[in-house]
């Protein structure tokens, strides 16, 4: 496994930093995932009650993240759990946390506590804003800080519509692979030289770096193009069209007019690749709703496997814009690992989706099951040296538990 040996200690709860986590366990790191009393939000976050699934020991969403840890729950507000989280983070390789650096500076587990008394340690620290500036502080959460404050969901919105919100976590998903990468980075530069870092992630950097090329023309231009309805679109030859069967279709056109003879094939359309509205990008941007049109009739012609054969002769780029539904059953998707088989609590499996990465060869997918809450409270404390009566005085006093 290529992370065998690495020692994670997630302080962390919902999405990003967890994600982060629920990678390097799947690439083979060692993850201890460090629970408040009560555990993580998520793993209450999608209530069976009412829906017949009462008896579900699995949370597909929890789960996912946290696939292959360990759970040990302290009650970080006490002096004694956050002596506890020092001395395993004394023990690790990778500390990884998601409490805003006011919080955790008060609680004496900042970069400056824990890599004095273990200067090897890569220190993520995920937030929504960074560790600097006026809102360093401020909660982050996908939708705000990702999603709002980046200028994403502005800039995705077509002009003219109403704002919408990222569906469930994928800006922190995002933000989870970014901070995996530099977690690793970081881990190289330690074999390299025997020195830990700080490593500062945050959802607004990531959602910055999302629209790379949109922002790094706003900032050279000072000014950008809004997104426009379909009918609109500044390119027409790429869009979506839907087609007799009520699918739809995304087709993208190659630069120049490379394309105009295969589409002109592919939709019976002859004479499109000397019309004047197609021969360069201001006349098919001047004739956007005339070309969607055309287009729209084109691919009402045809069913969805009629026009993906088409497409494929021709090799136009293409592909279906799928339901979820869909993505679960498409072969592309499975042989591409995009679905895995994860381990249940109570034996068995359940589909779940991969990570982001695969490694051919070596075993990238899920190492267990989502852990039960504090699971593994005892295990991990006797792996850092405390007795058997220190535990139980711990669990007395409710600690940890």
């Amino acid at each position: 496994m290529l992370l065998q040996g690495v020692k994670v200690i997630e302080h962390a709860t919902y999405y990003a930093a967890p994600g982060a986590g629920g990678i390097l366990s799947d690439w083979g790191a060692e993850v201890i995932k460090i629970e408040p009393p009560g555990g993580d939000p998520v793993r209450s976050n999608f209530p069976t009650k009412g829906t017949g699934k009462e008896h579900l020991t699995d949370n597909p969403a929890f789960d996912g993240d946290n696939r292959g840890k360990k759970s040990i729950v302290v009650d970080a507000r006490t002096e004694e759990g956050q002596e506890i989280i020092r001395k395993l983070a004394d023990t690790a390789d990778v500390f990884l946390t998601n409490v805003r650096p006011g919080g955790i500076g008060r609680s004496g587990l900042g970069y400056d506590v824990l890599s004095k008394r273990n200067p090897k340690l890569v220190y993520c620290a995920l937030t929504g804003y960074g560790l600097e500036g006026p809102d360093a502080n401020a909660p982050g959460f996908d939708v705000a800080s990702f999603w709002s404050r980046s200028g994403l969901a502005r800039l995705t919105a077509p002009k003219g519509s109403e704002l919408f919100p990222v569906r469930t976590a994928a800006g922190d998903h995002t933000t989870s692979i970014a901070a995996v990468a530099a977690i690793n980075a970081a881990l190289i530069q330690v074999l390299k030289t025997g020195k830990g870092q700080l490593v500062d992630v945050s959802l607004l950097r990531t959602g910055l770096y999302t629209i790379h090329t949109d922002l790094a023309i706003q900032l050279f231009f000072g000014r950008n193009a809004s997104t426009r309805p379909r009918a609109e679109a500044y390119n027409p030859l790429t869009n979506f069209f839907k087609t007799k069967d009520d699918a739809w279709i995304c087709i993208v056109a190659r630069a120049g007019k490379s394309d105009l003879p295969r589409m002109a094939r592919a939709f019976e359309l002859p004479g499109i690749e000397t019309d004047p509205r197609f021969q360069d990008g201001k006349s098919r941007r001047d004739n956007a709703a005339a070309i969607t049109t055309l287009f729209d009739e084109a691919f009402a012609r045809f069913t969805k496997a009629e026009m993906a054969a088409r497409l494929t002769a021709e090799e136009i780029a293409w592909a279906p814009a799928q339901t979820l539904a869909e993505v679960a059953v498409d072969p592309q998707v499975l042989a591409a690992g995009g679905i895995v088989d994860m381990p249940g609590k109570d034996g068995g499996t359940f589909r779940s989706p991969g990570g982001p990465a695969r490694f051919h060869g070596v075993d990238d997918g899920p190492k267990g099951p989502g852990p039960k809450l504090g699971e593994h409270t005892k295990q991990v404390l006797k792996s850092v040296g405390y007795s058997d009566a220190e535990i139980e005085a711990a669990l007395a006093t409710k600690v940890v538990a």
